[in-house]
């Protein structure tokens, strides 16, 4: 597997692997009825570096990188990774989650911040805290979960 940065072309694969996350409006603070060209435009906006991870041809996950603030905050990157359901727990976001932070750190960022991580993601949040993570801030339920109301959500922080 490899990741490399996305093209337009990859929009069809990002849209497959987004879509069913996006629905399920159980990760992400994304209206669940987005239309395929509304998230692709925030998936894919100009504010953000998109790249995929790839095997034999075939998209498995996708991951954006962006400054988390600007001016006097910029030093400091945001991520969102998305892996396609077939390819869950192979290991695919641990390995675009070393990329980002890699790639980061070659652009000088000092640090990465996730911002709004669902607290019921245990699967996110554990990979997050093996990956050096901290929970540096928690938001009371902040986040409407579709089946389990609301939770909370979590501010995670490392530096890279």
């Amino acid at each position: 597997m490899h990741i490399r940065p996305a093209t337009q072309a990859d929009a069809p694969a990002i849209w497959s692997i987004i879509e069913p996350v996006i629905r399920a409006g159980e990760t992400y603070t994304l209206d669940p009825d987005l239309s395929r060209d509304e998230a692709l435009a925030y998936w894919m906006g100009a504010d953000k570096q998109v790249f995929v991870a790839e095997d034999s041809g075939a998209i498995l996950g996708t991951y954006y990188l962006r400054p988390n603030q600007q001016g006097g905050g910029r030093h400091v990157c945001n991520c969102g990774y998305v892996t396609a359901q077939a390819a869950a727990g192979k290991g695919i976001a641990r390995r675009m989650c070393e990329h980002s932070l890699e790639t980061a750190r070659a652009q000088g960022y000092r640090a990465m911040q996730f911002n709004f991580v669902v607290s019921t993601n245990e699967r996110a949040v554990s990979l997050w805290q093996k990956m050096g993570f901290e929970i540096v801030g928690r938001l009371p339920g902040a986040f409407r979960h579709p089946t389990l109301g609301y939770v909370d959500a979590l501010v995670m922080y490392r530096g890279v």
